[in-house]
């Protein structure tokens, strides 16, 4: 009967990169996340929506265990990326966050050289054995985070004398320097002029032909524009979840459609 389940499980998720089942938070007392599952597909912009508050965000950090710095956070559920339980205590967060990177709200480079921001992840993870390696590995990130022909003449200068939008744009060539399997994106935007919020959109549907990117927004547009999954949240609950097209077009749930059309959030 094990056996049977097992492969069920296994059926069920093949094709997700990664299968969240009955996932709940809780912050002390209070019940942030109820009962979430979701498949999350390969090669795909999900996005996540919902008003403030509802719980896109904290769900988001479940899935590389960021939440394992908050003391009062208490996780439960089965989180598998690959078919793996991600909470195995076998598990080590650092390696898991090498393999499902995270770009931010605010634009948060080290204070360090554009260099350097790139090149701090493959050091501390050994993936270059040497100058040479490195070099190819900064140049090939800052080109997948589309940012290379900017930067090039001055690799050596401090991120932090970048715009805001190339800073963010370096945050995502650092979050892939590692070679991750999933990006999470946590309102990338929202710090952004609307000249920088297009080129980083463009950036993510480009990112999508090699990873699976989660994008939490408070744009509805935004999800629209980027995504071809919705998951609404509401709540803590997720609502609805499915072609982005539909979401918008056609939801099931009345609370989506209230959502989408201005009456709630």
């Amino acid at each position: 009967m094990d056996d049977l389940r097992l492969t069920e499980r296994d059926v069920t998720s093949q094709d997700a990169k990664i299968a969240a089942k009955n996932v709940q938070v809780y912050y002390g007392d209070t019940h942030a996340i109820k009962d979430v599952s979701v498949e999350i597909k390969d090669k795909t912009v999900t996005a996540f929506i919902g008003p403030s508050g509802c719980g896109k965000s904290t769900f988001l950090r479940c899935l590389n265990r960021m939440n394992d710095t908050i003391d009062i956070c208490r996780v439960e559920g089965d989180i598998r990326i690959d078919g793996e339980d991600i909470y195995d205590k076998r598990i080590d967060p650092v390696q898991l966050r090498a393999k499902v990177g995270m770009v931010f709200q605010k634009p948060n480079p080290f204070p360090k050289s554009i260099y350097d921001n790139i090149a701090y992840g493959p050091r501390i993870h050994g993936l270059a054995k040497n100058k040479a390696d490195l070099d190819v590995i900064v140049e090939k990130s800052l080109r997948r985070g589309a940012i290379w022909d900017e930067v090039k003449d001055r690799l050596n200068a401090p991120g932090t004398g970048l715009s805001g939008g190339q800073q963010q744009r370096l945050c995502i060539a650092r979050a892939i320097a590692t070679e991750p399997e999933v990006l999470l994106m946590d309102e990338p935007c929202s710090a952004l002029d609307p000249i920088a919020t297009a080129q980083v959109e463009e950036l993510i549907d480009e990112l999508r032909e090699n990873y699976s990117v989660v994008i939490v927004t408070h744009s509805m547009q935004q999800a629209a524009r980027v995504s071809q999954k919705t998951a609404f949240f509401h709540l803590g609950n997720l609502v609805e979840y499915g072609e982005t097209g539909q979401i918008f077009t056609n939801p099931s749930d009345p609370r989506t459609e209230s959502y989408i059309t201005g009456r709630i959030g």
